[in-house]
């Protein structure tokens, strides 16, 4: 059996009937068996009666730009828990899944519950039977019993996901969208739950939703790949890595899994997809080969993600300032510029110990859901 599998994907309605895809790259996906992206919005109409409440950009396919971009790579499941599939709420999300099922396209990872979106999907090929499960960190997208959306990163239920599919499947495959954007590397806390999920059954795991390349390890004989970067997204971006991608090729049977990288990139402006040239190709398989052995090595992952978290600081002490409450960011960024935040330690300590103790935390949460749910 063999499975293809890609980052993020996303096309925005000005590449409407573009075919952005070299055909070389349109002939390893079809030269395998099982083809699979991350659709990392809904397919739907940009309707904002619809958008729900959250930060950051709405992001949102329509048919006629995504479909024939699926259809050119013969794309058979594409996972849906990412951080944007419900940013059109439980319309957008009902939409996207009626278009799959037109295009007889499977879908993974999001559902009109929580018990819909933790559902695996399995294939069969010489009687090895394979399930693909999908999670996706915790924001604005994550499913319950009352309300669609996506199958959240939860160490416990994603565990319990895994012993069951594992029960009456050869493989598992676990594919995950979390991780820091623009961060090539896990942090600790990933790399420990990854570990923890091969402890429990996974045969594989396939990270995406970072933006960027990353490496990968073999844990008690088990592939990570930590992120896949982009396959296709066409937003500008002054971030050089969000125009480089990695394609997984696998091949397995009940015995093993086999895995090779195939390199990919976007050009700046058109996003026409192509495999690396040589030189690009060897010099970004060095950077993979760094990546892995600070993987490899838990002293200089951890001195990394130490540098990076010195390097975020400001901006999430800046996150938590009442002047994030501002609704007109112009007078935010006003205020940020006079250095302006309305901070002190007193009101930082309470912010700590509502997100450290659980009880707290879990009153917090439902709190501020209750409020935006309801005003």
């Amino acid at each position: 059996m063999k499975i293809c599998v890609a980052g993020d994907l996303f096309i925005s309605n000005s590449f409407i009937d573009k075919i952005l895809i070299d055909k070389s790259v349109q002939d390893l996906f079809a030269d395998v068996d099982i083809r699979i992206v991350n659709l990392e919005a809904p397919i739907t109409i940009e309707d904002r009666k619809n958008r729900i409440i959250k930060t950051g950009v709405y992001l949102q396919n329509c048919e006629q730009a995504v479909i024939p971009i699926l259809k050119s790579l013969k794309i058979n499941l594409v996972t849906l828990a990412n951080n944007h599939i419900l940013d059109y709420g439980p319309k957008g999300l009902t939409d996207t899944l009626e278009v799959l099922e037109a295009n007889n396209i499977a879908y993974v990872g999001a559902g009109k519950n929580i018990a819909d979106a933790s559902k695996s999907y399995s294939f069969e090929k010489d009687q090895v039977k394979v399930a693909v499960l999908n999670f996706a960190e915790n924001e604005w997208s994550i499913a319950n019993q009352r309300r669609a959306g996506a199958n959240p990163l939860d160490i416990i239920e994603n565990v319990r996901q895994i012993q069951i599919a594992k029960a009456s499947h050869d493989k598992v495959i676990c594919i995950i969208h979390g991780g820091h954007e623009y961060y090539n590397l896990p942090s600790s806390r990933m790399q420990k739950q990854y570990h923890f999920y091969v402890d429990n059954g996974a045969d594989l795991i396939i990270g995406h939703h970072t933006h960027c390349i990353s490496g990968y390890e073999v844990y008690k004989g088990t592939p990570i790949y930590y992120s896949l970067g982009n396959l296709l997204f066409t937003k500008d971006s002054t971030f050089e890595d969000w125009y480089l991608g990695l394609i997984l090729e696998i091949e397995l049977n009940d015995l093993d899994v086999r895995t090779k990288l195939h390199l990919i990139e976007q050009a700046k402006g058109t996003f026409d997809l192509k495999f690396m040239d040589n030189d690009k190709k060897n010099k970004t398989l060095s950077r993979i080969k760094m990546y892995s052995e600070i993987i490899a090595n838990s002293e200089l992952l951890e001195k990394s993600w130490r540098s990076y978290v010195d390097i975020q600081a400001k901006q999430y002490i800046d996150y938590w300032s009442p002047i994030s409450f501002i609704g007109n960011r112009y007078i935010r960024k006003a205020l940020r510029k006079m250095g302006i935040s309305l901070i002190n330690k007193e009101g930082l300590s309470l912010y700590l110990n509502l997100m450290r103790c659980e009880s707290h935390l879990d009153l917090s949460k439902e709190a501020i859901k209750k409020y935006l749910e309801n005003g």
